[in-house]
């Protein structure tokens, strides 16, 4: 199904009809495709919406730069417009920074929050990552003498060799909305952040490390850490059963 909001056409799913919702909010650049399973779960006793986020997946993306703020009003609109009314969040990674500003500043009534892996903390670049980085603005500089065609090609090799692989999957718009995202600390909203929560970590998640959730876990008030053993990133992929048996066990 479709739905747009503010100029964006959002593709979203919709499992179930029970009474409560749930509201699955998947990491970046993922889409609804890796929780199929999961929903499957879900739905026997809930009611689960799943969506693209703008850019991915089926929902389009205009040509102007996004900040985190932008995509949390978004999914509140969302929310709202199609009247999901007190629902559970299920977030993971990318996910979970708009679970933080959904319970804060959009001020979204959620009966229980589930974080997977979550992102929001801003993390320090050590001295490799600031070499990196230094580098890289010193080389970019010397493409400002080029003829463009040269231009063109020296930068693309820059990028090849200095950017994630994040970074270089995107076009040219969505790198800026990558770079507002990354760069932006959401751990001051923690504190605020009244909702149950339930936080769930892969004890060798090396995108999102362990320390994290753990800070996650001292900040919100209410909130219960379960570290997944020889579980990366994708905690909910790499145990899928462990995984579904604790969130089943949380919302009861």
């Amino acid at each position: 199904m479709n739905i747009n909001i503010n100029g964006y056409d959002i593709y979203y799913e919709k499992y179930g009809d029970k009474e409560q919702n749930i509201l699955i909010l998947p990491g970046w650049g993922d889409t609804r495709k890796t929780f199929y399973s999961m929903i499957n779960e879900l739905k026997k006793k809930y009611t689960v919406y799943i969506l693209d986020y703008p850019g991915f997946g089926k929902s389009t993306f205009l040509d102007k730069d996004l900040t985190i703020y932008d995509y949390a009003k978004l999914i509140s609109l969302f929310i709202r417009k199609i009247k999901i009314e007190n629902p559970i969040i299920i977030a993971h990674s990318f996910g979970c920074r708009l679970s933080i500003l959904l319970s804060t500043i959009e001020k979204i009534k959620i009966k229980k929050m589930i974080i997977m892996d979550g992102a929001g903390i801003k993390k320090k670049k050590n001295l490799i990552k600031l070499l990196r980085q230094t580098c890289y603005k010193i080389l970019k500089k010397f493409s400002l003498i080029m003829p463009k065609k040269m231009k063109e090609r020296y930068l693309k090799k820059l990028l090849n060799i200095f950017a994630s692989s994040d970074y270089k999957d995107l076009n040219n718009n969505m790198r800026h909305t990558f770079s507002n995202i990354v760069n932006e600390d959401l751990t001051d909203y923690l504190k605020d952040i009244k909702t149950e929560t339930l936080i769930i970590w892969g004890e060798k998640d090396q995108d999102t490390p362990l320390k994290d959730g753990i800070l996650m876990n001292r900040l919100i008030s209410d909130s219960g850490l379960v570290i997944v053993k020889n579980a990366f990133h994708y905690v909910y992929l790499d145990a899928s059963f462990y995984v579904m048996k604790i969130i089943f066990e949380f919302l009861k």
